[in-house]
């Protein structure tokens, strides 16, 4: 449908805005669920880390990012679409994003860290994630 407006309104789609979460999203919950059922002991959201990671398992030194697609810029379905109203806005704001991720990876592999970034696209398949996190924990 080209041409299309918001359905909402300016004072409405702020508030909508407004109510996207940081941390504790559905995706987040459910890799550290996974963790959980593997035994896995972790911290969250470590601010004295570079980049903030949403879960860190310091005797591992193992550093988790659990990253939506549309917000970090995947290279999935998802992840690559652009929102057709203020286009130059998006793209650059995801750019930015995904600019400041990757300063944050590169920050904790200078430390030491082992890095890992979970897409929310992968979270599809538990069988998939939970193999996943397996191998990162042996």
């Amino acid at each position: 449908m080209s041409g299309a407006t918001d359905v909402y309104g300016p004072e409405k789609r702020s508030a909508v805005m407004r109510r996207v979460k940081g941390r504790n999203t559905a995706p987040e919950m459910a890799v550290r669920r996974a963790l959980t059922k593997l035994g896995a002991r972790y911290r969250l959201h470590r601010k004295d880390l570079p980049g903030n990671p949403d879960i860190v398992l310091p005797g591992r030194r193992l550093a988790i990012f659990v990253h939506g697609c549309f917000w970090h810029g995947h290279d999935c379905a998802r992840g690559s679409r652009v929102p057709k109203r203020n286009r130059e806005y998006w793209v650059a704001k995801v750019g930015r994003n995904v600019a400041r991720d990757e300063r944050g990876r590169e920050a904790l592999a200078a430390l030491g860290w082992r890095v890992e970034t979970i897409w929310e696209c992968e979270l599809k398949d538990a069988a998939t994630l939970d193999a996943r996190l397996a191998a990162l924990l042996a």
